[in-house]
């Protein structure tokens, strides 16, 4: 993943911010780049779709969409560490690329999209107010990035049909979401 080293320094930011990404704090930069480099073969084989967002030089917003292989299951997919950079919240990022991994994924025949966040972050408004649904909570699910259990929620939202993308889309994808 050529831009493993970009996305490496978004993910320490957002874990060192304190969301909870599966990760502990301190996150160092080289584990990062391994984390992200690790991710290549399922992009390659189209198991796992990345797009991100670049500010000048620094990618500030990322998100993945990850499919199945289970032939019960083709029909949907799961959005994947939804991170913004600390310096660039506030302005519709998180929204965008969400709605862009909605498309991505309704273009691709998912009909269902799955996803989980920690109990009580911002991310729950943000969920609900595209039309996610909450489907329950689950006790101690994760530990935030200083190592303390949370509960987290669970979210789907059906999609369908092909939606056209938008050609002022600031996304750039690392790998095509078609299966």
């Amino acid at each position: 993943m050529a831009a493993a080293d970009d996305l490496a320094a978004l993910l320490v930011d957002v874990v060192h911010g304190g969301s909870s990404l599966g990760f502990l704090a301190p996150l160092d930069g080289e584990a990062a780049v391994g984390w992200w480099r690790g991710l290549a073969p399922a992009v390659a084989d189209g198991r796992l779709a990345v797009w991100a967002v670049r500010d000048g030089e620094r990618i500030t917003g990322t998100i993945g969409l990850g499919f199945t292989d289970k032939p019960n299951g083709t029909h949907r997919a799961e959005i994947l560490k939804l991170m913004v950079h600390g310096s660039a919240r506030g302005r519709g990022l998180a929204r965008t690329l969400l709605a862009t991994a909605e498309r991505a994924a309704a273009d691709a025949g998912v009909t269902l999209l799955v996803l989980d966040t920690e109990t009580g972050s911002p991310a729950q408004t943000l969920y609900r107010s595209m039309g996610w649904t909450e489907a329950g909570t689950i006790p101690d699910y994760a530990a935030d990035p200083a190592g303390v259990l949370h509960p987290t929620t669970l979210f789907f939202k059906k999609v369908g049909g092909p939606v056209a993308p938008r050609p002022d889309d600031p996304a750039h994808q690392y790998r095509s979401a078609a299966r």
